[in-house]
């Protein structure tokens, strides 16, 4: 009996894993031809291996608290595999539930094809022309954003990475900067492969060339004489926080709006994505994606506050080193940033809780906040200590932030976790701006502490990018429409 049981998981595992391997082709002949982003709810199927398609149906279960399987959802996509589609989201998760439901009334041809009436007008590009983008620097965020950029290129109609502006560090800067891109120490290498053009002074990452320009100045950069105009600019360098010191940028020829990647000064927009985009529109051309604390711990705070109300609190964030810290003991500006990152815990200060204040103005003056920079080179935990408005339990609030996780307008921003081993490590690579631990989770009352772990670098970088596609007008429909309630 045993022996037939093992017999029976091995055949189940292996039938599952030959349909996910038919499935890659059909996945990448739409993202690459359509621009058709495939998903299971809300889980994106482009760009990934065998087991991971299998992996995000097993998520699945967490929202349906039922199996879903590559057996309901592969006839759904060789049915839109059929259709010549306009550019969109579609959920084969949602469509195959939803085919299940009809209850035979409709063959899968036509059910599918009903379902994506809205989009079923024939391949159409979704800018008139290709939206440029521009590095200015090229370190940690930089780089990251640079790969998840080139993974998002799809058919090459979206979004292009154009170059990236660095200072000249020696003779042989493109190799060693091609070599940063290649292989990372935290985030691992490189998923494609990366060669250099010398002659045009480029990296070239999966087809996809990036100049390589030398400058000093944000103004003294014309873009225009490498083919690049009306460009996005991601400052990454964090070096120009203000309206005049960011709008340097504008003044070189090519560009057209600007996106910090730190926390903004004066009156310069800080938009944490999937809460105040309504701040992003074309007559503002500088703004900030704020800081990666801020983009982990709004999201929750909105939820809660929606939810329960919050009186007050205070935010503690457990932070990984960075490059702004000395490797070993040495003169830093700063207060305890002179000592060593790798030896020791740095309390410091921390922007968080007042940038909160910027993107949700009814916690403006609620909440206090600071810092203890960790002996790690990435992955962060904020926690939130929080009075509530009303009283709860930790089922009860757990529960919630679980719904939102799994189903809502803030469901690419908060992940959910209750793994009882889950460590800093783990998070490496997510792509959500905050992951709540949901073990950690203290309630007493109105009183309540939640854990908040978040990829300070990669998962910040999402969220970066996710706003750039709004800066674009970049904003896929997402089918199936769920009815109204």
């Amino acid at each position: 009996m045993k022996i037939e049981k093992q017999e029976t998981y091995l055949k189940e595992w292996q039938g599952h894993e030959e349909i996910a391997e038919r499935m890659l082709p059909i996945i990448g002949h739409l993202y690459r031809d359509n621009n058709i982003v495939t998903t299971v709810y809300g889980r994106p199927l482009v760009n990934i291996a065998t087991i991971d398609i299998l992996k995000a149906h097993r998520f699945a279960r967490l929202i349906l608290d039922s199996e879903l399987t590559v057996l309901e959802t592969f006839p759904i996509l060789e049915a839109i595999g059929k259709l010549d589609l306009a550019p969109a989201r579609i959920d084969l998760g949602r469509l195959a539930v939803r085919f299940q439901a009809q209850k035979g009334k409709l063959g899968i041809d036509d059910f599918v094809r009903q379902e994506l009436t809205s989009v079923n007008t024939g391949r159409t590009p979704l800018l008139d022309e290709p939206q440029d983008i521009v590095l200015y620097g090229f370190g940690r965020i930089g780089r990251l954003l640079a790969r998840i950029l080139v993974e998002k290129a799809g058919s090459g109609e979206k979004l292009r990475l154009r170059a990236a502006v660095v200072r000249k560090g020696s003779d042989d800067d493109l190799v060693k900067r091609a070599s940063l891109l290649r292989r990372d120490s935290v985030h691992g290498p490189f998923n494609g492969i990366i060669t250099i053009d010398e002659e045009e002074n480029a990296i070239i990452a999966n087809g996809n060339m990036i100049r390589i320009i030398y400058a000093d100045a944000p103004e003294n950069v014309d873009y225009t004489q490498y083919g690049i105009r009306n460009a996005i600019l991601i400052d990454n360098t964090g070096k120009w926080r203000d309206r005049p010191g960011l709008g340097r940028h504008l003044q070189a020829k090519g560009i057209s709006q600007v996106l910090l990647t730190a926390p903004g000064k004066g009156d310069i927009p800080n938009v944490v994505f999937g809460v105040n985009n309504e701040l992003i529109s074309q007559d503002e051309k500088l703004f900030s994606a704020a800081s990666c604390t801020t983009n982990a711990i709004v999201p929750v705070l909105k939820a809660i506050s929606d939810r329960f109300g919050i009186v007050s609190g205070h935010v503690e964030t457990c932070h990984s080193y960075t490059n702004d810290q000395n490797l070993i003991d040495n003169y830093h500006k700063a207060d305890r940033r002179g000592r060593a990152a790798a030896l020791n815990m740095v309390i410091t200060e921390t922007g968080a809780a007042k940038a909160v204040a910027k993107v949700l103005p009814e916690l403006t003056g609620k909440l206090t906040g600071n810092a203890i920079r960790v002996p790690t080179p990435n992955v962060s935990l904020a926690i939130l200590n929080l009075q509530l408005s009303e009283k709860t339990d930790v089922q009860a609030l757990n529960g919630y932030l679980r719904g939102m996780s799994l189903d809502s307008p803030l469901q690419n921003q908060i992940d959910y976790t209750n793994s009882p081993d889950i460590v800093s490590s783990d998070i490496v690579g997510s792509r959500y701006a905050g992951v709540v631990d949901s073990l950690a989770t203290i309630v007493q009352g109105n009183h309540c502490v939640v854990y908040v772990w978040y990829d300070n670098e990669f998962g910040y970088s999402c969220q970066v990018v996710r706003m750039v596609q709004k800066m674009a007008g970049l904003e896929l429909p997402t089918l199936p429409v769920e009815p109204k309630a």
